[in-house]
Order: C-alpha cells, then sequence, then structure tokens
C-alpha cells in the first residue's frame, strides 16, 4: 500500500521538541520538513483512504471523520504549545516531500507574513446559548400549573391559542434579550482582542449543543493576555441571566491565518501536488 505526505501545518522551527509519544492520523508519528527556514508538519497516511476516491467514500462514515479530524487537532495543540502553527485544511496530502516543498516555496512570503502577524498571540472561542424551553405541557397539565390547581373542564380552543400567543411573545422577548447580550459581550471581548471573528451560529442538530447559538465568535489574544481575557469572560457569565456562555481554547489561530479558508476556496484537498 502506498503513501501520501499529509500537511498539519506550517511554522517556524521548533523553539522545543514535540512530545516524544504524539502520534497523528492512523497513529503515525509527525515529522518535520524543513524548506527555506519554514517547516512543515507532516505525517503519511493511507494512499486508499486520501485519494479522492477515498475520501468521498468517508465522507459517509462519520466515525472515521471524527477519529480524522480528532489526530489533526491533537498535532495542532501539541505544535500550539511550542510555537505558533499556520494549521492546514483536514486532508490536505500531497504525492511526495517534493510537492510539500513546492507549495511551501510556492506560499513562502504568504506564510512568513501570517507568522510575523499572528507571533505569540492564540484563539480563543466564545459561544453563547440560549436554554432550551421547557417540553410542552398537555392542556391539564399547563392550567394546573398556571393556578395551582386542577381545572374542572379542558381548556377551551380559544384559551389554548391565547396561551400559545403569549408563550410565543415570551419566547421572542427572551431571544431579543439574548442577542443583545451577546452583541454587548462581543463588543466588550472585542474590545480586548487583538481581532475577532463572527461566525455563523451553530446548527444544533449537527453540534448536538442544548439550546439556541446567538453567539459563535473567535478572538485573537496575545498569549501573554489570556489570563485577562479569560477572567473577562468569567466575569460575563453572571451577567448571563439563564443564557449559557462557552470558553474553548487557546486553540491556533484557524480563524485568522487564513489558510484554512484559502485552502477551501481552492479546493485543496486529497492529491494536491500531484
Amino acid at each position: 500500500m502506498t503513501g501520501l505526505r499529509y500537511v498539519y501545518a506550517v511554522c517556524r522551527p521548533l523553539g522545543a521538541p514535540l512530545q516524544a509519544q504524539l502520534t497523528g492520523i492512523g497513529g503515525a508519528p509527525p515529522a518535520l520538513l524543513s524548506h527555506r527556514g519554514l517547516i512543515a508538519v507532516v505525517s503519511t497516511v493511507p494512499e486508499a483512504d486520501f485519494c479522492e476516491e477515498g475520501l468521498k467514500a468517508h465522507l459517509e462514515d462519520l466515525d472515521w471523520l471524527a477519529a480524522t479530524a480528532r489526530a489533526h487537532q491533537g498535532v495542532i495543540d501539541a505544535l500550539t504549545t511550542v510555537t505558533t502553527p499556520l494549521p492546514l485544511r483536514l486532508a490536505t496530502v500531497f504525492r511526495d516531500d517534493s510537492g510539500v516543498r513546492s507549495m511551501m516555496e510556492a506560499r513562502e512570503t504568504d506564510f512568513l507574513h501570517a507568522l510575523d502577524r499572528l507571533e505569540g498571540r492564540v484563539e480563543w472561542g466564545v459561544k453563547v446559548f440560549t436554554e432550551p424551553p421547557p417540553e410542552p405541557a398537555t392542556d391539564e397539565r399547563a392550567a394546573t400549573a398556571a393556578t395551582g390547581e386542577k381545572p374542572d373542564k379542558p381548556m377551551s380552543g380559544r384559551d389554548y391559542l391565547r396561551r400559545r400567543r403569549a408563550d410565543t411573545r415570551a419566547h421572542e422577548a427572551d431571544l431579543q434579550a439574548a442577542e443583545a447580550f451577546a452583541d454587548a459581550l462581543h463588543q466588550r471581548l472585542d474590545a480586548h482582542a487583538e481581532a475577532s471573528r463572527l461566525h455563523p451560529p451553530q446548527n444544533a442538530s449537527l453540534s448536538g449543543a442544548r439550546g439556541r447559538n446567538v453567539l459563535n465568535a473567535a478572538y485573537l489574544v496575545p498569549r501573554n493576555h489570556s489570563e485577562e481575557f479569560v477572567e473577562l469572560v468569567d466575569r460575563t457569565k453572571d451577567e448571563a441571566g439563564g443564557l449559557r456562555v462557552e470558553l474553548t481554547g487557546p486553540w491556533a489561530a484557524y480563524s485568522f491565518s487564513g489558510f484554512a479558508e484559502e485552502d477551501a476556496r481552492h479546493g485543496a484537498s486529497a492529491g494536491e501536488g500531484r
């Protein structure tokens, strides 16, 4: 079985070694490929899995995709502890080391510019969710909960519609308050970050997260200011009023490097550089 060169990220020469036990996709340890002052972090992956046809088949295998993404992220996380990596798109592969070096040479100026801009900085993610509404009660249970007494007769259709309209208005008011809180939180965090990105709200059916996502943002923060940023987010949780504020990170600067998005726009995937 032949292999392809999988590229996780590009960075400058490391100031400290990677963890000895670190493994990447398929359990292969990552290697460092040098070219003109840049390092590509690579490993060998099976061509059958990462050629165009293989990847197309794996798109239906959610377990395989999740395991591949976890292994990819594990290498990026390890790099983030020792350097500033520029993560490339998931499943960026080349035929051999020569193809990787050709890519690095063609994009050398962009890589160096991004590394200068992102040196010593990390990405923090902040999400705000509404809490999901309680399960709807039956007419009788709803009336009992409202009055404390069991009704003598079932709720009329008119009363039911009136209650539903009141519930809808209350839900809309809660959503507007949640969006106002999210906007104010974003403005506050943006003032303490060097840059920010507002991503589309997460789809609950895909993410599995409870409630409605009203803020999905990334913030670029100097590593040595991260503690203050985290404390600021923690303080705002007390003001959330029934909302859920989630903080993740520190990550490599995925949202600010431009390379994962650029690769996606240009279709970089299995077979690139062949």
